[in-house]
């Protein structure tokens, strides 16, 4: 079995030694021959399971959450509408950014480990893919692919894929496009502490927001960033 030893620095998202290309996506080693079973699976089934995206960097992390809290991206609510930064405190801010993204350093695309998904065989070849509730909905455009993928991991057919936000914990929103290879991420799981961030977040000058996020972090990555084992499927966290 590949080696799955991962460091803080591959947590944090400032290791990308271990990646390799999956169809042009930068993804860890261990999941590229899951992840093509699971393509494989996907095609004989109709669909043409493509990758919106994989591994993201710290730095890139860092990049998109100033973006949204400085107000040049937007920051949506729970049903994908943009809200009014303005109109909201910073707490409220920080809250509503990390509905739908991660703190640099606490974002499980850091690991290679998760990946976000799409049918390319359900739209044009010209088609830009949102990632919003609305196109992974039973009646979106790509919902018979996750559909299919729900009934995958029901029956233990998902070479050890799961979503880990499949449903609403009161925390990041359901991401049904959202992937994570569990043998991997949870060997990441258990490297990530609220403890092992804030010693990072203490160091970036560039984080806005960054005492108010210092000051609220024990909250927010118990409510972000902590994904139950429950939620894994647990024939393959035994392989970690």
């Amino acid at each position: 079995m590949m080696d799955l030893t991962v460091s803080a620095d591959l947590v944090l998202g400032r290791d990308d030694s271990a990646n390799e290309l999956f169809n042009g996506i930068p993804v860890h080693r261990a999941i590229i021959a899951p992840l093509t079973a699971l393509c494989a699976d996907a095609k004989k089934a109709g669909f043409d399971l493509r990758l919106v995206s994989g591994y993201r960097s710290f730095e890139r992390q860092l990049a998109i959450w100033n973006a949204k809290a400085q107000g040049r991206r937007p920051v949506l609510d729970s049903a994908g509408h943009a809200l009014d930064i303005n109109t909201l405190s910073e707490s409220e801010l920080i809250n509503a950014i990390m509905r739908w993204s991660a703190l640099p350093g606490a974002s499980r695309h850091h690991w290679g480990s998760d990946i976000d998904v799409y049918d390319a065989a359900a739209v044009a070849a010209d088609y830009s893919v949102q990632l919003t509730p609305a196109e992974v909905t039973d009646a979106g455009v790509f919902g018979p692919m996750h559909r299919w993928l729900d009934r995958q991991f029901a029956n233990g057919h998902g070479h050890g894929f799961f979503r880990p936000y499949a449903v609403d914990r009161g925390g990041i929103a359901p991401e049904r496009w959202h992937l994570s290879y569990a043998p991997l991420a949870a060997k990441c799981d258990d490297v990530i502490s609220a403890k092992l961030l804030a010693e990072v977040l203490n160091s970036v000058s560039t984080l806005h927001l960054r005492e108010s996020v210092l000051a609220e972090l024990n909250k927010l990555y118990s409510r972000y960033v902590v994904v139950p084992k429950a939620c894994y499927p647990v024939n393959y966290i035994a392989l970690k």
